[in-house]
């Protein structure tokens, strides 16, 4: 995700991980809060995904949104997986973020609303740098947990991609609408053009009314 994701950073939900007292380990994983950090993000994704799936009225956009919500909902669970592997838990942090993105997807604002909301058409960063960036700079990720991770940020990267996309039809039908004089507008405007018509007229009258009693009064002054 971004700096401007809707939930915590990813950096920034490294909270202490419950061990599972199992014998598997002896050493706790540097890595191990940046994998709980993913597991937590990818789950609160999924699930306002798929609320707001729910809710928009566009087939289009409604399809796109499961498509993002199937993938975040496999990080989620796919991560929880391998801390359990490595023998520890995943740990939730609370966090108000999550209950703000819940209130706009459940929102009556227009798709492209909670879009710039929830700063998704951002997440595409294009050739610059993204927090993706800095994952692998720990030297110490195992082997497994580095195919994870290569695949979720494959796939991250993607979902950026197809939301912008979305966001950019949403634009642009919204300019189109806005554009396209119909129904009580249309009615508006005709009613504008009509007074608009009338006061010409009336100052065309006017001039010529008055051009007239010029002529007159110079007329009489002969």
């Amino acid at each position: 995700m971004s700096d401007s994701y809707p939930f915590p950073r990813l950096l920034a939900l490294t909270v202490p991980i419950r061990r599972v007292d199992d014998g598997a380990m002896s050493d706790k994983p540097s890595y191990l809060g940046l994998l709980n950090a993913i597991a937590n993000a990818e789950g609160d994704a999924h699930t306002y995904l798929q609320v707001w799936a729910e809710k928009t009225p566009s087939e289009d956009v409604r399809c796109v949104l499961l498509k993002v919500a199937a993938r975040e909902g496999e990080h989620a669970m796919t991560f929880a997986r391998r801390i359990n592997e490595l023998g520890y838990e995943v740990r939730r942090k609370d966090d108000d973020r999550r209950a703000k993105a819940m209130e706009i997807v459940s929102s009556d604002c227009s798709d492209l609303e909670k879009m710039r909301a929830l700063k998704l058409h951002k997440l595409d960063r294009g050739d610059k740098p993204d927090i993706f960036d800095d994952f692998f700079k720990d030297h110490t990720i195992d082997i497994a947990t580095g195919e994870l991770l290569g695949r979720y940020i494959a796939e991250e990267r993607d979902t950026g991609r197809l939301l912008r996309s979305c966001y950019e039809q949403l634009k642009s039908a919204s300019v189109d609408i806005d554009l396209t004089p119909t129904g009580d507008r249309l009615a508006s405007l005709e009613r504008e053009v009509d007074a608009l018509t009338s006061a010409v007229t009336e100052l065309a009258h006017a001039l010529t009314a008055s051009a007239a009693n010029g002529e007159r009064a110079k007329a009489r002054m002969k």
